[in-house]
């Protein structure tokens, strides 16, 4: 007997729910949500940072020291709009496509940092 009155009020129940009386936007919210915080979280950063990528590039000049993508280092010596001359030592002069450039070569931002560190100690 009391097995029988449970299964009715659950029928109850879920009858109510398969009808459709629900809130359409409460079903979507954690839909909703979630894209929120993939969007910060990962689309957004990417985004910037392709952006300041492409702000490096088109701001090289001659004399910047740079790192392609496949790990080279070298200083660059002529610019054209599709590709970069780089030197990377011993006379040998290599052609790089601009979008095979990673961006500057960090290395010597660190020397920099140190020296002034160092001359700063000194005083």
């Amino acid at each position: 007997m009391f097995f029988e009155s449970v299964a009715f009020a659950m029928g109850q129940a879920g009858g109510a729910g398969a009808q459709g009386g629900g809130n359409p936007i409460a079903a979507f919210a954690p839909l909703i949500i979630m894209f929120a915080i993939f969007y910060f979280l990962l689309i957004r950063p990417q985004q910037k940072k392709a952006k300041e990528h492409r702000e490096t590039l088109a701001n090289l000049k001659r004399g910047d020291r740079i790192v392609t993508s496949g790990g080279v280092c070298g200083q660059i010596v002529n610019l054209t709009e599709e590709t970069v001359t780089i030197d990377v030592g011993g006379d040998v002069r290599i052609p790089v496509k601009r979008a095979f450039i990673s961006g500057l070569d960090q290395v010597e931002e660190v020397q920099k940092k140190d020296t002034r560190k160092d001359k700063a100690k000194k005083k």
